[in-house]
């Protein structure tokens, strides 16, 4: 994998003029445009930010730090001028949208500058990251075959893993952020729902549906999740880890489909976190494994809220372009019991209120994946392996989904084929600075020598 420079590396590199955003703009386009799959789309208007963005820098008044910073966006949310097709081409003939979506306000206003919308799944409906319409993205690993780029953020996710841009925000309803930052080893940051303000953001499910960043570093990660907000400088900073108590689910890690490099990259972090003094207790959760019971046995909350915004498309003269394994998925939430979804809604309410008891102010450590990034041609070959790897890639983020926990996905290490792992770390709804703050911590653990 490449070594490529960091959103706050290019952010001094802005600052003492090594380079300016005109060439910054310039060369992240370029290279876009020649990555198979990974734009769906440019924002004609990135130049002209790109200039205006230079001249301030001369003038000795940049809007902030990431002032000249280019970002990749999500084709779920709205960049003005351009088309969102959220990934299909049912959305093709669609109006480009007549305004930015809050975010990208809220970035631009410190001198960010959005240069193309990312491919992704079609509607953001799976975890894999495959797209027939557009092509499907694909991390520059020295891997014998390619590899899926997970999803649905699967754009967003290569755009940084390539080094096209040091910087994308995604959604994440299931997984969409931690997935694909799992499978190609970068960070990736589900927020609450309640961070970030969904205006211009097209839904999948309502309940759920996030925003958040993908980047290369925690570091940039807490910058890009401030810029989000509006805000120049990020208001966290480093926990010290004696002071930060984590909890190890220990069932999850005695899982026998977990893939014996993913728990074993897992417990070496744990080491490393234990060996710098913070205090780490492993044992079941017994609330995620509630959790993980409901939605296997009482159907997934998204699946029903996505049937209900899409049913429409599915069934309408339309509905047979949409690549079949995302609509095999939505008719199969057709069926789901129209009472099913206040029992999980009741349900869904206790199980929150029972993982506050249960783990409280700690972090919660998990695997962000079972599994490494599977082979992208045996996936395209069998629907059915496509449908079973799909639900075995979501199994450990959905339950934080349904519980609204802000979670971050981070690089755990590699297997013996050198592909990523991750492990995620999340805490209760609300609680994303305390968990931006953890994970600053952990980066700075895990980036220092072991002791020996």
């Amino acid at each position: 994998m490449h070594t490529h420079l960091t959103m706050a590396g290019t952010a001094l590199k802005l600052q003492d003029g090594s380079i300016d955003a005109v060439d910054l703009v310039s060369t992240a386009i370029r290279k876009s445009r020649a990555a198979r799959g990974v734009f769906i789309s440019f924002i004609e208007w990135a130049h002209d930010d790109a200039v205006k963005s230079a001249h301030r820098r001369r003038s000795g008044a940049p809007l902030g730090r990431l002032d000249g910073i280019p970002f990749a966006v999500k084709d779920m949310i709205d960049v003005a001028g351009s088309r969102t097709t959220a990934g299909s081409i049912t959305r093709i003939d669609s109006r480009p949208a007549s305004r930015n979506a809050a975010v990208i306000t809220a970035m631009r206003a410190i001198g960010m500058i959005p240069v193309g919308k990312t491919n992704l799944s079609e509607f953001a409906f799976s975890g894999l990251g495959l797209n027939p319409h557009f092509g499907t993205p694909t991390a520059d690993f020295h891997a014998a075959a390619p590899r899926a780029p997970g999803g649905s953020s699967s754009g967003s996710a290569i755009a940084v893993q390539r080094g096209l841009v040091t910087a994308a925000i995604g959604t994440d309803t299931a997984g969409s952020i931690r997935v694909p930052a799992a499978f190609n080893g970068l960070v990736g940051f589900r927020a609450s729902t309640g961070r970030y303000d969904m205006d211009g953001v097209h839904p999948l499910a309502v309940t759920l549906d996030s925003l958040g960043p993908l980047t290369r570093t925690v570091e940039d990660c807490v910058l890009l999740d401030s810029a989000m907000r509006g805000r120049a400088n990020p208001d966290v900073c480093a926990t010290p880890l004696e002071q930060v108590r984590f909890v190890v689910d220990s069932s999850v890690l005695e899982d026998p489909t977990l893939q014996p490099d993913v728990a074993r990259n897992v417990r070496s972090v744990v080491t490393r976190l234990r060996e710098r003094g913070a205090r780490v207790e492993e044992r079941p959760v017994e609330a995620f494994k509630r959790t993980r019971q409901a939605i296997a046995t009482q159907g997934w909350l998204g699946a029903i809220e996505a049937w209900s915004l899409l049913q429409q498309v599915v069934e309408g003269e339309r509905g047979d372009q949409i690549d079949r394994r995302v609509r095999n998925r939505l008719l199969a939430a057709k069926g789901i019991d129209r009472h099913a979804e206040a029992r999980i809604r009741t349900l869904r309410a206790e199980l929150m209120l029972n993982m506050l008891h249960e783990l409280g102010d700690a972090v919660l450590v998990t695997p962000a994946v079972k599994h490494v990034a599977p082979s992208l041609a045996a996936l395209e070959a069998d629907d059915s392996l496509f449908a079973a790897t799909n639900l075995e890639t979501l199994s450990l983020t959905m339950p934080g989904s349904l519980l609204d926990m802000p979670g971050v996905a981070m690089p755990s290490g590699v297997d013996r084929e050198g592909l990523p792992t991750s492990v995620l770390f999340s805490v209760q709804q609300g609680h994303d600075d305390r968990l931006l703050c953890a994970c600053l911590a952990v980066e700075s653990t895990l980036m220092s020598r072991p002791t020996e």
